[in-house]
């Protein structure tokens, strides 16, 4: 029995130590609206883990597999939930491990909810930067570091990529002295891209020098793809390494999970990166 207790203890300590977590801010430096309410685990029948009340914003790292020592491009993973909660494992952990087994780190982000755009992208802006600063600790490429966001986590992920030419809060330190930019960056089922009116919303600004963007989506998804469509076409006109994949089935949510076209996502986003140059 002691035996026994000692491997679980011993693998216990593995599992951290493979995927540390790091706070996004130091201790009371969080800027702008933070939730009084304690985090709180969101009970549903399929067992996901949905966060919400998230005030302390954190990344989980979890790095590349078989990578012989060379630094590796890195991708921040936004998971989903409308912005009203965060889904940590099925849009979170398993994609992180999914990209590591093609030879990339991930971070997962907890950003803060509920209904907090605007701390939500303080928090990945934040996030980039504070990957890049720990970018030789971890093996990572400081200059390949993109970032994939699903459903709400692709508007936030859309929102980094087009509003990075100014932060959102007032720099803290010499973290955000490094560019909040990301280098690539991946929309799966993306929602909020357009205002219904037939446009691309408001919020993401298309006057700046766009990363390389992949947008996945199925058509399918009634509530969130006309917000893609848009969004591709006004990228497309614009010039540069994007690219737009539609699926006839799909629906939304999936993650990993879907029966659809959709389900080949993963190998097609891999292969887009390795089309782009950073994988």
């Amino acid at each position: 029995m002691l035996r026994i207790c000692i491997f679980l203890i011993a693998s216990t300590l593995s599992l951290i130590s493979e995927t540390p977590v790091i706070a996004v801010w130091p201790e009371d430096r969080v800027p702008g609206k933070v939730t009084e309410e304690p985090e709180t685990l969101i009970p549903r029948a399929d067992g996901y883990q949905r966060m919400t009340h998230v005030s302390r914003p954190t990344l989980t790292f979890f790095a590349a597999s078989d990578v012989k020592g060379l630094p590796t491009p890195a991708v921040i993973v936004c998971p989903g939930g409308a912005y009203r909660y965060t889904v940590m494992d099925k849009e979170g952990s398993a994609i992180a491990r999914r990209f590591n087994q093609a030879g990339i780190s991930a971070l997962v982000l907890k950003y803060r909810t509920p209904d907090n755009r605007e701390g939500a992208l303080q928090d990945l802006q934040r996030a980039l930067s504070l990957t890049r600063s720990r970018a030789f600790e971890w093996d990572i490429d400081p200059d390949r570091i993109g970032v994939i966001g699903f459903s709400a986590g692709g508007h936030l992920a859309a929102s980094a990529s087009t509003q990075f030419t100014a932060r959102r809060y007032e720099a803290i330190d010499s973290v955000d002295t490094l560019s909040c930019r990301p280098d690539f960056v991946m929309l799966v089922y993306p929602a909020y891209l357009d205002d219904k009116q037939g446009n691309v919303s408001t919020d993401l600004n298309l006057q700046v020098d766009i990363p390389p963007s992949l947008i996945l989506h199925s058509e399918d998804d009634r509530n969130h793809v006309t917000g893609s469509r848009l969004y591709a076409k006004r990228l497309k006109e614009k010039g540069g390494q994007h690219a737009f994949k539609l699926y006839s089935s799909g629906g939304h949510g999936y993650g990993l999970h879907s029966k659809g076209e959709a389900r080949v996502w993963p190998d097609e986003a891999i292969e887009w990166l390795r089309a782009i140059g950073t994988q």
